[in-house]
């Protein structure tokens, strides 16, 4: 298990907070996520042999967020 920090643009509620990390949790291999919306982040515990960082990334682009770095 692997651990990831991504630092996230566009949340402003906990909605989003919600959404981002809904979204997360439907890709397999991730354990769990937990977003911190004051701190325009989030944590990403996944199992790298079955996801990859660039598609943790993608998936909260496509809920309509920015990842930064």
């Amino acid at each position: 298990m692997e651990t990831l920090n991504l630092s996230i643009e566009g949340m402003s509620c906990n909605h989003c907070k919600m959404a981002v990390e809904q979204a997360l949790k439907t890709l397999q291999g991730v354990a769990a996520a937990e977003v911190d919306l004051k701190g325009k982040s989030a944590k990403v515990f996944f199992d790298p042999g079955k996801v990859k960082p660039a598609q943790l990334k993608a998936v909260i682009v496509e809920a309509g967020y920015e990842v930064l770095g």
